[in-house]
């Protein structure tokens, strides 16, 4: 049974499974399950714990089949935790874990956590194992769109809140700005406000001079700002990318992985294929399908034509060849490719000044 991590609590509440996994790749979420499900297994009386890491292809599964099934000699009930940090169980591992879920007893809770997993791995005979003998709870990163709600969910449980009205919106969204892409520190930046200010309203100045600016970004989340036509928001990104140490080549790739996709869809349009099949073709997934629907129609096969010269030779700033027409630094290149491929493709918003 899959939930969401919010109606982990509620389903504790009303009565223990047998095993629980914890699966993704945000670390606060997932820590967080986690310790909900161990206070649930206290409070039912599940006091032994035993603790299981699963490391490298030649893992012994024989102990941790023997701990389900032995009597404990100090508790009447035990938790069980089983690690698994490379999310592969390995052959041995996938036998085990059906056999774990087949003969699970009375008086043991197991929880198992995984990092983030691939259709693959979720299609697997071993999660689905451990899918269908209990619960499983996925962990995913608090998307940028959402997380001003997050936030201010998080400061109602501690008895806090800001304006309401567009003061607040403004408030949230300089706070996400300052965490966007690190939850974990996000988190710790509550917890100070709970610390420096009592319960009720905050201000937008006691939040501006209490959150430290902790955002980490993602260079593949830097071209949904792009297509997405969010301007501040890719120069914040492109700025923290740098001061991060991230590597300029792989930001020109991502930038011009985005160019050659709109250049393939909208050549495909013309031609007479449905928009659909050619998204398809050119391999475009997820969150920047919405994006390509929105924005190819409008696009021109010449402007494209020019984004993808500008890549190139923004490819070459990158790997240390010089433009006589383009900066010399390579962050001050690949913000104008940004900014450039911003303007093309926006649709709503005012076109740009790119020179120098």
């Amino acid at each position: 049974m899959q939930l969401r991590p919010d109606a982990l609590k509620p389903q504790l509440a009303k009565a223990l499974r047998p095993i629980y996994t914890v699966y993704g790749d945000e670390p606060l979420l997932a820590q967080e399950a986690a310790d909900a499900i161990r206070a649930a297994a206290r409070a039912q009386g599940y006091g032994e714990r035993k603790v299981f890491t699963v490391a490298g292809a030649y893992f012994d599964w024989g102990p941790v089949l023997g701990a389900a099934q032995a009597m404990s000699l100090f508790a009447e009930r035990q938790l069980i935790e089983i690690r698994i940090p490379g999310g592969k169980p390995g052959k041995d591992g996938s036998e085990a874990l059906q056999r774990y879920c087949a003969q699970l007893p009375e008086d043991v809770v197991t929880l198992v956590t995984l990092p983030k997993l691939d259709k693959t791995q979720m299609n697997s005979a071993w999660f689905q194992a451990l899918d269908g003998a209990g619960v499983c709870v996925r962990v995913d990163p608090i998307e940028r769109r959402a997380l001003p709600q997050w936030i201010a969910q998080r400061l109602v449980q501690q008895g806090q809140r800001v304006e309401d009205g567009e003061a607040g919106q403004r408030t949230l969204a300089f706070f996400a700005d300052r965490v966007e892409g690190n939850l974990l520190a996000a988190h710790q930046e509550l917890q100070k406000l709970a610390l420096l200010h009592p319960p009720g309203l905050l201000s937008f100045e006691q939040i501006e001079a209490a959150v430290l600016n902790v955002a980490r970004y993602d260079v593949f989340k830097l071209s949904e700002a792009v297509l997405g036509g969010q301007v501040a928001r890719v120069l914040r990104m492109l700025e923290g990318l740098e001061a991060e140490g991230e590597a300029a080549v792989l930001v020109h790739w991502s930038l011009a992985e985005d160019i050659r996709a709109l250049k393939r869809v909208r050549d495909a349009v013309d031609a007479g294929k449905p928009l659909p099949m050619a998204m398809r073709e050119a391999r475009v997934w997820g969150p920047k399908e919405r994006l390509f629907e929105r924005i190819v129609p409008s696009l021109h096969s010449g402007d494209l034509s020019r984004l993808v010269a500008a890549a190139q030779i923004c490819d070459g700033l990158v790997k240390g060849l010089r433009h006589p027409e383009w900066p010399l630094e390579p962050w001050a290149g690949l913000r104008r490719l940004a900014l450039m491929l911003v303007e093309t493709t926006a649709t709503r918003t005012p076109r740009l000044a790119l020179r120098g």
